[in-house]
């Protein structure tokens, strides 16, 4: 999976996720390791939420994980609260934006016809 296809992936997840319960601006840069590298932002700003392949400097934490982790964050296989208390993500910032993150809804699963 390439970097481009990373960020596309948790774009994605996010374009229909439900941040109406988040009234303040919350930012975090994701900083992927690995075999696929590079930086990324999500951001909250005015309950709508967006995701994009730039630095971040004025952010409110960063997350540092690999690609493989990340992506499976975005196939809805953990949430980014396993991955962080797993080890499987690094958090340097402000832990009650962290958790307001946490708030986000994410859409349903759509199920798959067998």
């Amino acid at each position: 999976m390439t970097y481009e296809e990373v960020v596309d992936k948790v774009r994605t997840l996010y374009e229909n996720a439900d941040a109406r319960e988040i009234f303040e601006h919350i930012a975090f840069q994701i900083n992927l390791e690995g075999e696929v590298s590079g930086a990324f932002y999500l951001e909250v700003a005015e309950r709508k939420i967006c995701v994009e392949p730039y630095d971040y400097r004025d952010r409110d934490g960063l997350i540092t994980a690999s690609a493989q982790t990340i992506c499976e964050i975005a196939d809805r296989k953990m949430s980014f609260m396993d991955a962080y208390k797993s080890g499987k993500i690094r958090y340097e910032g402000n832990m009650d934006k962290f958790y307001t993150m946490m708030r986000i809804r994410l859409p349903r699963r759509k199920k798959h016809k067998a």
